[in-house]
């Protein structure tokens, strides 16, 4: 009934246990296939979910090996998918108890994409304001960690996950969607992991992403948003293509 896709890379600590939350919330989870898409760890990522697998034998399973980068990832593992609702999630975010049932009840409703309201965990008072604008159906309160719900017919009607870009994968198809009038907030608590905000500081990150939010809706070209991404980050373009080779 639903494939949920996971993008990991190197999530040897989290996996197993986002798995088996996910079994636990959901309400019918032997109508669920589990897709992890791994882009390349050098951890025991993958070993963790052939754990989880041997651990709930009667549970769909699958791991799909993808070159690195979420937009890639994300798609690949549509390729994978058996069911026809798709479900992307990131692999530190939680969706909440009974979120297939959700879902499914949206989709019924008409409503053939959208995710769930999000809240960060911790009490930072900037964090708990984005939090409580994510209730709204604007396109700015949007962000891939809230997850994506969507019908296998309307994500290849859009034409799937751009996975030629380097960043911004979750907001172009999300742009897609709010274009045709097409998405729905499910008025349910997903949680999400506030690690990149404390890594790097909640004010310095925000300052970034409305930055990249404003340079995209004033016409730049990704190309644009991924230099100054490298350079807000202090790598250069020519560091990351020798990574990749």
């Amino acid at each position: 009934m639903m494939s949920i896709i996971i993008p990991v890379l190197n999530e040897e600590h989290g996996i197993f246990n986002l798995l088996e939350l996910l079994k636990d919330r959901a309400n019918d989870p032997k109508n669920i296939e589990f897709v992890v898409v791994d882009g390349g760890s050098i951890d025991n990522t993958i070993s963790e979910v052939q754990r989880f697998s041997s651990s709930f034998q009667d549970l769909a399973v699958k791991c799909v090996d993808s070159a690195k980068g979420r937009g890639v990832q994300l798609h690949n593992g549509s390729l994978a998918a058996s069911h026809d609702i798709f479900y992307f999630l990131h692999a530190d975010s939680h969706p909440p108890k009974g979120f297939d049932s959700y879902i499914l009840k949206a989709i019924a409703a008409g409503h053939p994409a959208g995710c769930f309201r999000m809240r960060f965990r911790s009490w930072h008072w900037w964090l708990i304001i984005i939090g409580w604008f994510s209730r709204f159906s604007w396109k700015a309160s949007r962000g891939g960690d809230q997850s994506q719900y969507i019908t296998r017919e309307l994500y290849h009607q859009i034409g799937g996950y751009d996975t030629t870009v380097p960043i911004y994968e979750d907001y172009l198809l999300i742009n897609k969607l709010y274009n045709i009038n097409t998405y729905h907030v499910i008025q349910k608590w997903l949680t999400t992991s506030a690690r990149r905000y404390e890594e790097v500081g909640v004010l310095k990150l925000q300052w970034f992403y409305l930055t990249i939010y404003w340079k995209k809706r004033n016409g730049s070209s990704i190309d644009e948003i991924y230099e100054y991404y490298l350079k807000w980050c202090g790598v250069s373009k020519d560091a990351v293509e020798q990574v990749s080779d």
